[in-house]
């Protein structure tokens, strides 16, 4: 079974993944090794082969023994029939952001992306089951707990119940 592990960058997937006990995929580290089609320079970043990176991920699961396979990137809804979409409030994600050093231009393009829902829209598009969890008061360990009851079935987390429009705290930039 694949799951999408998804949301805007920075909302904490690659570094929840870190603490699941399945096999993770990371999407971003398969483009970098290779399954791109090519550096976009309007985004100065790699564009994701979309194909080969089907492809690659076909390769995976035959190799693999296990039934639970976690696609983690924030375009990995396009990968899996259940995606997990983690969320983050976007003045939080503006500073996660900003602690990276990206470029003002990238920081509103996701802070905007996470605050009218857009990984969320698209996740109930594409996969038939979707999960949200808001990680803003919650640590890694927390997170990784809440989805690995996700994945046993233990708990159901339905998407619907975040609206950072609603927030007039909000800093867009």
């Amino acid at each position: 079974m694949r799951i999408a592990l998804t949301g805007t960058p920075g909302t904490g997937k690659t570094t929840v993944s870190r603490l699941l006990p399945f096999r993770v995929v990371n999407l971003n580290d398969l483009v970098r090794a290779g399954i791109s089609a090519g550096f976009d320079p309007e985004r100065e970043c790699l564009e994701a082969d979309m194909d080969a990176l089907e492809e690659k991920i076909k390769e995976i699961e035959r190799s693999s023994r296990e039934d639970v396979l976690i696609i983690e990137g924030h375009f990995a809804h396009h990968f899996a029939d259940e995606a997990i979409v983690l969320r983050l409030h976007p003045n939080l994600l503006r500073r996660r952001l900003e602690a990276r050093g990206y470029k003002e231009s990238k920081i509103r393009e996701n802070v905007e992306a996470e605050a009218i829902d857009l990984i969320l829209i698209e996740a109930l598009e594409l996969c038939s089951t979707v999960h949200e969890i808001d990680t803003s008061d919650l640590s890694p360990e927390e997170v990784a707990s809440i989805i690995t009851a996700i994945i046993k079935k233990d708990v159901k987390m339905p998407p619907g119940g975040i609206d950072w429009l609603g927030d007039p705290e909000i800093d867009l930039g």
